[in-house]
């Protein structure tokens, strides 16, 4: 199993991601510059936290119309596994391939905190008995706050499409919330951090159980053909 992690210009946490899951959890990664293609051995993406293209427009509005960008479509298409972490989850909203958008904290600041969270009960692989009931993971943005129309945040919520609340809102976000899956399940964001809370000097290491849950199920997979033939 290999994973990809985007760099765009001002990722800042492609090197945690990559050291979250090739050194600690013992999986392949490489990371992958934004003009790049999406290498074929991918089985899993990771878009990481940062500044992309400095968000100059809006939080990941850039990025979205990188290169890369077409083959981490075709690859989410074709069912493979995504998740965005912070910046990566204001890239995918912006690309269309998570629902909703992530605008300024209504605090209007800058929060980097260490932040409790309740898990919800996704699916077989993200859920409470999986993960544990509640995680202490870092937080660190100035534009989580996480905004749904009416309508699609009641299908969001009644397709169980949440991943993680807040417990203490931090920045505004709608009924709480700090991370998502798609419909059909295979793209996942969250404004947490849990490439930070890996090691035993982190403020936590309820990262581990959280990338378990988004990698655990593709160890053993095989890389998506991108051709669109």
């Amino acid at each position: 199993m290999k994973v990809a992690i985007l760099q765009f210009p001002g990722s800042n946490c492609d090197w945690d991601a990559e050291h979250a899951v090739q050194d600690v959890l013992g999986i392949p990664a490489n990371r992958v510059w934004h003009k790049s293609p999406l290498p074929a051995e991918t089985e899993a993406v990771i878009v990481p936290g940062g500044f992309s293209f400095g968000d100059y427009l809006r939080c990941g509005a850039i990025a979205r119309f990188s290169p890369i960008m077409k083959d981490l479509r075709l690859f989410a298409e074709k069912g493979g596994a995504v998740l965005g972490i912070c910046n990566g989850f204001q890239i995918l909203c912006e690309a269309g391939l998570l629902p909703g958008a992530l605008i300024r904290n209504d605090c209007l600041e800058f929060r980097c905190v260490n932040q409790k969270l309740k898990v919800e009960d996704s699916n077989e692989h993200f859920s409470s008995d999986t993960i544990g009931s509640e995680l202490t993971i870092p937080i660190a943005h100035g534009e989580g706050n996480y905004r749904l129309e009416q309508d699609a945040l009641a299908k969001l919520e009644s397709n169980n499409q949440v991943l993680l609340r807040y417990i203490g809102n931090p920045n505004g976000s709608i009924n709480d919330i700090a991370g998502i899956r798609n419909e059909v399940g295979n793209v996942y964001g969250m404004m947490p951090h849990p490439e930070r809370a890996v090691e035993k000097f982190h403020p936590s290491q309820d990262g581990l159980p959280v990338l378990e849950a988004f990698l655990g199920p593709i160890r053993s997979s095989s890389p998506i053909e991108l051709s669109e033939s």
